[in-house]
């Protein structure tokens, strides 16, 4: 078993971790002087029974301004972009996933394709990034936790309550590291996903514990460091590259008196290329809300 390095960084994709109530939970206070923000991490698919969120995000949300997402999620429900995305998640140059696989590689997926009654031609199609987040939604929805995640609910809660709403990066962004998502690395790509869905129960159990303690150590430890070992290259594009273009915003937001509530996943706040050590480093007083 590899302790789930890929499904992280997949679930990372579509939102990360939650759970039932604890004592702790992965939100913190960012603060330099009289000026504050919020940060938590989230998941981005849950279940019904991981509702009511903890009240630390409640609390978060009530005392801030303005809610600050990854992206717009408005635009990724948009017609046109679904459009642009199917096309650029899909080959356009005489490829097809077959072609991009080994042999091997392609005959474990089409054995699980047929397990799960999902026509293996159907994502012929399709880029390895887009297989492989679609088969893990796929398996969370029919483990009956495909319902609506953290940045889902409070950007709703956001647009009816009329609380201004902000983005760290653009739609077009995420979608172009979907598609370059396990170039030279395809079939570990599919064969790590395949087999973290075969465990994705025992995997979803020990994220959600890991998460809700917001026990940013063992976050490292089980996933950061595999992921960093085993995909250095998804790893610097997914978590490096971006929590680097989030500091500099963040860091403006951090010199008004308006008080921001920023939800990213879970990943971007641990290690030490996560966003609480870089603020930590630069002077910040980060705490544990």
């Amino acid at each position: 078993m590899n302790n789930g390095k890929l499904l992280y960084p997949l679930l990372a994709l579509v939102s990360l971790f939650s759970g039932s109530l604890y004592s702790e939970t992965s939100v913190w206070r960012v603060s330099q002087g009289a000026n504050q923000l919020f940060i938590g991490g989230t998941i981005h698919i849950l279940g019904a029974a991981d509702y009511p969120l903890p009240a630390e995000f409640d609390r978060a949300y009530q005392r801030s301004d303005l809610l600050v997402l990854e992206t717009d999620m408005e635009k990724l429900q948009d017609p046109d972009f679904q459009r642009v995305m199917m096309r650029a998640l899909s080959y356009s140059d005489g490829r097809n996933l077959k072609s991009v696989l080994s042999a091997e590689t392609f005959q474990l997926l089409d054995n699980y394709c047929k397990s799960r009654g999902i026509p293996t031609d159907n994502l012929l199609p399709f880029k390895p990034g887009m297989v492989a987040t679609t088969l893990t939604i796929l398996e969370l929805q029919r483990l009956g936790l495909g319902g609506v995640g953290v940045d889902a609910y409070f950007n709703a809660r956001a647009i009816k309550d009329r609380k201004k709403l902000g983005q760290l990066e653009t739609v077009e962004s995420q979608l172009a590291f979907i598609s370059s998502m396990g170039q030279g690395q395809e079939d570990d790509l599919i064969a790590y996903t395949l087999e973290d869905i075969n465990n994705l129960p025992a995997l979803m159990g020990e994220m959600k514990q890991t998460w809700r303690k917001g026990d940013l150590s063992s976050l490292e430890r089980v996933n950061i460091i595999p992921f960093k070992r085993d995909f250095p290259k998804i790893y610097q594009t997914m978590l490096v590259d971006r929590n680097n273009a989030w500091i500099p915003q963040i860091e403006a937001m951090l010199k008004t008196r308006e008080v921001e509530f920023i939800l990213v996943g879970a990943l971007h706040l641990a290690g030490e290329d996560g966003l609480l050590e870089h603020l930590s480093k630069r002077g910040y007083e980060v705490e544990k809300l």
